[in-house]
């Protein structure tokens, strides 16, 4: 079986791979496609970050070279024993969360944000760069039939973006600032006009992002290489908004974010970051401003469950997937026509999806 296999930063190999077999409680899943994510960026540029190196991950117990990929979709082709709730052919979006099911947060419900958390694809178990995967039935999330097989692979950014909002209490009507429209960015545009906010600012310095921010429910859109953001946001609201989100992951666009916040306002900072940041103290406690930082999503389908939520929206339409995509290729192209695509700054790509089979 053929997969994407990490090795190092900017070193990933299409390469023949045990396609594995499968155990009990676990399913086979055949890959329909698979996205590049940011993450999957920050370690072929400057990782390994989530992936574990030469120290085996304390979940999946596995050590570089791993299988890459953890924004994927597919059919249940083979189903191990002991597996209730899913049958032979269900399309399913994969939840790639790892965790240890015994630390604090764990015990809590809280396991996104596990002691030792990972993910599918980026720490070991497997990955969606391949023709098939192997994984715990619990990963596999039904998608039923009113959601595209294609748009199961954004049901995991598309999560981050809902956790997000979710995590910045925004409310119906709030004004808010986004910074930065990469594909996690759009996600977060989307949720945060699902959730009835009021008018939606985005700063962003590539011309076709900002395009896409449009087309996914933003009103303002901010070039910051050419007009201050924080002067544009002041000048059309009442002090500021009431929640921004960083999505961008560097200096400028979080101080902008807090920048642009009304006194008592709140910045939810989404971005896995490469470098520190300095910010003044002042700007957050001289206008009581709340910065929260927020971490992938509650991964199921049950109700209350990001992932489940996710789908629910994506069958009625109040999500739209559809903006999200620029390019779709195989397997082979994954490095010069994925990977090197997506870093280069004058890339007008936004979400590039792999498709293994295809």
């Amino acid at each position: 079986m053929r997969a994407a296999v990490y090795h190092d930063r900017r070193d990933i190999r299409v390469e023949d791979t045990d396609p594995g077999t499968v155990g009990p409680d676990q399913v086979r899943i055949d890959v329909d496609a698979c996205g590049i994510c940011g993450s999957d960026l920050h370690e072929y540029t400057t990782g390994p970050i989530f992936a574990p190196g030469d120290e085996p991950h304390p979940v999946s117990g596995e050590t570089t070279p791993i299988r890459m990929g953890h924004e994927f979709a597919g059919t249940v082709s083979e189903i191990g024993e002991g597996v209730g709730g899913l049958d032979v052919g269900d399309a399913v979006a994969i939840n790639p969360i790892l965790y240890c099911g015994e630390c604090r947060q764990c015990r809590e419900g809280n396991y996104h944000i596990c002691d030792s958390v990972g993910f599918v694809g980026l720490s070991g178990g497997g990955g969606g760069f391949a023709e098939s995967v192997v994984l715990d039935a619990e990963h596999a999330v039904p998608l039923g039939d009113d959601v595209p097989l294609e748009h199961g692979a954004l049901v995991e950014p598309l999560s981050v973006g809902l956790h997000a909002v979710r995590r910045s209490g925004l409310r119906a009507g709030d004004a808010v600032a986004v910074f930065g429209s990469g594909p996690i960015g759009l996600a977060v545009i989307q949720c945060a006009r699902a959730a009835g906010a009021g008018t939606i600012f985005v700063s962003e310095p590539r011309a076709a992002r900002r395009e896409r921010a449009a087309d996914c429910g933003a009103d303002e859109l901010v070039d910051p290489t050419s007009t201050d953001a924080v002067e544009y946001v002041a000048e059309h609201t009442d002090g500021g908004v009431d929640v921004a989100f960083e999505v961008a992951g560097v200096e400028a666009s979080f101080n902008d974010a807090v920048g642009c916040t009304a006194p008592r306002g709140r910045v939810t900072v989404v971005s896995i970051w490469e470098e520190e940041v300095r910010t003044h103290p002042n700007d957050l406690v001289l206008g009581e401003r709340t910065v929260t930082g927020t971490l992938a999503y509650l991964g199921g389908p049950r109700s209350g469950e990001e992932y489940g939520m996710v789908i629910d929206m994506l069958a009625d339409g109040r999500l739209d997937p559809e903006p999200f995509v620029t390019g779709r290729i195989g397997l082979d192209g994954i490095v010069e026509e994925g990977f090197e695509r997506l870093v280069d700054p004058e890339s007008e790509h936004v979400k590039i999806l792999v498709r293994p089979n295809g």
